[in-house]
C-alpha cells in the first residue's frame, strides 16, 4: 500500500496556491500559530485544509 505524506512543505503551499516562497511561509506561520506549535514543528494536512478551507482529499491530489 502506497503511503502519502501528512506534512505541508512550504513547496506543497506554492504548489497548492500558485503564490510565492515568501507567501508560503507566511501561511505556515499562521497555522503553526493559530495551532500554537512552535516555530520547528510540522504542519499536518489536516491543520492546512482547516486553515485554507480546502478539503483534505483535494489537497492529497498535490502532493507526491
Amino acid at each position: 500500500m502506497l503511503k502519502k505524506r501528512c506534512v505541508i512543505y512550504a513547496k506543497d503551499v506554492q504548489r497548492i496556491t500558485g503564490r510565492s516562497a515568501r507567501y508560503s511561509h507566511d501561511v505556515l506561520k499562521k497555522i503553526r500559530k493559530q495551532f500554537s506549535k512552535e516555530r520547528k514543528q510540522f504542519v499536518t494536512v489536516a491543520e492546512f485544509s482547516a486553515f485554507s478551507g480546502i478539503p483534505e482529499e483535494k489537497l492529497k491530489e498535490y502532493l507526491p
